[in-house]
Order: structure tokens, then sequence, then C-alpha cells
């Protein structure tokens, strides 16, 4: 009798569907690289599955299979290209809050400014911007992973809107400086914009702000 899984000749031929469970990490992780790189170069709303499959060298299907819609796809490769700006929750909850608002500073703009996260980020904060959808994963993901529990750190009764005002600095920042590009603040030294932003996100979280001596 010959085996299910054979074809003719006794070969063996792997049957339509699933792939095989050793194939799947590699197939997953390629179709998110695709993906984050397609959100990246084209926004939103001009990427399809299509078009991610292909990139991926892979079934349409097959993204289907691991991810269902693009907007799920979107918030698969959102939310592992965000992992790194978790980091900003961690500069809060490990030190002093004295300090926080230089060390929430530069964990963002060191993310910004490393070419590795900061395509990424890119694909986030474009397709943000242009598609309701995807400012909505956008904002859950913000929302639930990295401002609440900035908040939670703050003693005091309006701590989650201290969060996000601190969020908004940077975030302006960031679109000027890497998204529009705007002169001088995107030529401008690094640690020029830090010194500077700093002591007023160290107001928003805290209500103390840096003065002058």
């Amino acid at each position: 009798m010959t085996d299910a899984t054979s074809g003719r000749g006794g070969v063996t031929s792997r049957r339509r569907g699933r792939p095989p469970r050793t194939e799947s990490a590699d197939t997953r992780d390629r179709i998110l690289d695709a993906a984050r790189e397609e959100f990246s170069e084209r926004g939103y709303e001009k990427t399809s599955v299509r078009g991610i499959a292909k990139a991926a060298g892979v079934d349409s299907a097959l993204v289907h299979h691991y991810f269902g819609t693009k907007e799920q796809v979107f918030e698969a490769a959102v939310e592992v290209a965000f992992a790194p700006a978790l980091k900003v929750r961690d500069a809060v909850i490990e030190g002093p809050l004295d300090g926080v608002g230089e060390r929430m500073t530069r964990t963002i703009f060191g993310l910004w400014e490393n070419p590795v996260t900061r395509k990424p980020l890119l694909a986030i904060v474009r397709s943000a911007v242009n598609n309701e959808a995807a400012a909505a994963v956008f904002r859950r993901l913000v929302s639930a992973q990295l401002l609440r529990r900035i908040a939670g750190e703050i003693d005091a009764p309006d701590a989650e809107l201290r969060a996000e005002l601190a969020a908004a600095q940077l975030v302006g920042i960031a679109m000027m400086r890497y998204v529009i590009k705007i002169e001088p603040i995107a030529s401008a030294d690094p640690e020029q914009i830090i010194a500077r932003v700093a002591p007023v996100v160290q107001g928003h979280l805290t209500g103390r702000y840096a003065t002058d001596e």
C-alpha cells in the first residue's frame, strides 16, 4: 500500500495546506520583514497583502493564514517593530523621577537616530498619519504598552495626561526631524535637541521644570 504522503515511485510529496512546523517560524518572520518594508516604503493605504506576499516570496494565502487581514498584518508588524520603544517605559521606571525627562528624551532620540530602529518607526508613523485603521492600531499599542505604564509611575491625578503630553512633545519633534525633515531641526545636533527638550518633557511628567541657574 502506498503511503498517503507518497507520490508515484515512492517519492514523498508534501500535501498542500499548512507548511511544516520547521518552516513556519522562518516563513512568518519573512512575511513580517516584508510587511515592515512595504509599510515603510508605501504606507498603509498603498500596501496590499498581495504585495507583501510577493516581497516575502510566498503565496497570499500564507499571509492570510499566519496573520489574517491587512490590518492584522500591520498590527503584528508594528508590535514587533515597536518592541525597542518599550525602552522608553523602562527609562521611566528604572530611575529617579528627577531625571526622567532626559532619560525619556534620550531614549526616544536614540531609537530615531539608529537606522535599524528608525525604519520601522517611520513605517508606523507614516501609516498612522494617513490611515484611520493604522492609526487605531498605533493608538492601542502606544496606549496599552507605553503610556499607561508610564502614567502608573507618576504620582499625580492627571498622570495619563502628563504622559501623553510628554509623548506628544517627542513625537512632534520626531515628525519634524525625521519625517517632514524641516530645517534646521532636521540637521541639528541631537545632543542640542535633547538638552533643550528634556526639561520640557520633565515638566510634563512631573510638573517640575528645570530653570536656568
